[in-house]
């Protein structure tokens, strides 16, 4: 914590030292400068800043692997241990370390010298590294402080140091997208080595309820994923019934309807939707939707259950109303004047405008946030499990009860794992479909977008 502090207070001094020496150089006639005085303040910040943050990032890490090795010879029996065991005894040093009062559970007397090993190793460790770090942060300011001239190009170091920040976290984008990529299409080959991929893609039977060990009683698993696909289209049909037509006809009202003082107030309101937390639309689903339409249901002779496809959806559309809505209605109120005042000039009414002219020009734009919105509600997984249920049924009433793609994910991966098991493994293959599934529909979005945008434009 002092480490971080000494950095901070440092590279903004820097940064005050910059902009100073850079101004009095010229008398405070700043176009006799190369570059403005805020460049030479984020010359030397930049210079205290990231080089000691490499240095502090670099040292916690082979101080805690020096730290780890030293402190663990001292422990009784430590060749013997496994990976696993290693790690809990360290913790267990660490915590007899650190801790004030002694846990009974984490204490034990063999342990003793290895943690007050890691006491003395921790405070050298610090001492020593509070001291590199002001040491090199004392050189560094007095070396580039000196560098600071009337000449001097710093608007060109700190762009192109910019300039290969913004580099590095495109590429790391790129990376982490190829990561998932690859994570899903490795795991899911190994899936398909055990299980046939058409059984897969169109099997009418999920239950992969398999035994992992043999110490376990499991049935022989069936993965076929037609029923919760279907489950997931299904909430995400009843979804977008609901959200679509209110919140595209919410936007049309506040972009051109609405009064200004209406619109202030509704806006916000319906906003605050989309920064409700899903869990809590799955307890109101949970808790007033399903009994609700259960008993709706029986009023009319209908037999809804309460963890039905029907309490998912219409939640759910209710949760991706401002979706819709809020950029919707940045679409609509991006549409040029000229288009609009062209039409009333012609004498279009209100209404002819917006179903004319308006709505054909924010098209694309509308088109992408109802997809977006679906890609939302196929990615929804905690109104589907308090709501829906995890039964895998294919069927296309509402009124049963289904489950989705990431609440099958969820259940997989929770609990008992072993990564070389079909049930297991068949998180990442309903991962790897969802992926493509979500995949087409953006690329969908971007064809209709691109071919409406050149007629309008």
């Amino acid at each position: 914590m002092y480490v971080v502090i000494a950095i901070l207070l440092f590279s903004f001094y820097g940064f005050y030292l910059g902009k100073k020496k850079s101004a009095n150089l010229v008398s405070n006639k700043v176009s006799e400068l190369h570059s403005t005085p805020i460049y030479h303040g984020y010359y030397i910040f930049l210079w205290c800043f990231v080089p000691s943050l490499i240095v502090l990032i670099s040292w916690q890490v082979l101080d805690n692997y020096l730290i780890k090795s030293l402190v663990l010879n001292l422990v009784p029996g430590f060749e013997t241990l496994d990976k696993g065991n290693i790690n809990f005894v360290f913790e267990k040093i660490k915590t007899m370390a650190t801790q004030e009062t002694i846990d009974p559970f984490f204490y034990d007397e063999q342990l003793i010298p290895a943690s007050k090993k890691y006491n003395w190793l921790t405070k050298i460790s610090n001492i020593t590294l509070f001291t590199v770090i002001l040491s090199f942060l004392a050189i560094v300011l007095v070396y580039v402080k000196n560098k600071i001239q009337a000449e001097f190009t710093a608007r060109v170091y700190v762009e192109k140091f910019i300039k290969t920040i913004l580099f590095m976290c495109s590429v790391v984008a790129i990376f982490t997208t190829l990561g998932i990529v690859l994570s899903l299409l490795l795991e899911s080959l190994r899936f398909f080595q055990s299980v046939s991929i058409f059984d897969f893609l169109f099997g009418t039977h999920w239950s992969p309820q398999i035994a992992i060990r043999e110490d376990q009683v499991g049935s022989s698993g069936a993965f076929g994923s037609v029923p919760v696909l279907a489950g997931t289209l299904l909430i995400t049909l009843i979804a977008m019934t609901v959200s679509v037509p209110v919140g595209l006809f919410s936007a049309i009202y506040l972009s051109d309807y609405a009064p200004r003082k209406v619109r202030t107030i509704m806006k916000p309101l319906l906003e605050i939707l989309a920064g409700i937390p899903t869990v809590v639309y799955g307890f109101f689903a949970a808790l007033t939707i399903g009994p609700f339409l259960r008993k709706f249901g029986e009023s009319m002779g209908l037999d809804i259950v309460s963890e039905s496809a029907l309490a998912a959806g219409l939640v759910m559309g209710i949760m991706i109303i401002p979706f819709i809505s809020s950029l919707s209605d940045d679409v609509i109120n991006a549409v040029p004047q000229e288009l609009k005042d062209g039409s009333y000039a012609l004498g279009a009414t209100k209404s002819e405008t917006m179903v004319r002219v308006i709505l054909p020009a924010a098209l694309p734009g509308i088109i992408g946030s109802i997809l977006l919105a679906v890609s939302r509600a196929i990615g929804e997984t905690m109104i589907v499990v308090m709501a829906a249920g995890m039964s895998a049924r294919l069927t296309a009433n509402p009124f049963e009860a289904v489950t989705t793609v990431t609440v099958q994910i969820v259940t997989l991966l929770v609990g008992d794992q072993e990564f070389d098991n079909p049930k297991t493994l068949a998180a990442f293959a309903l991962g790897l479909q969802l992926f493509l599934l979500t995949l087409f529909l953006n690329l969908f979005a971007l064809k209709i977008v691109q071919k409406y945008r050149e007629k309008y434009e």
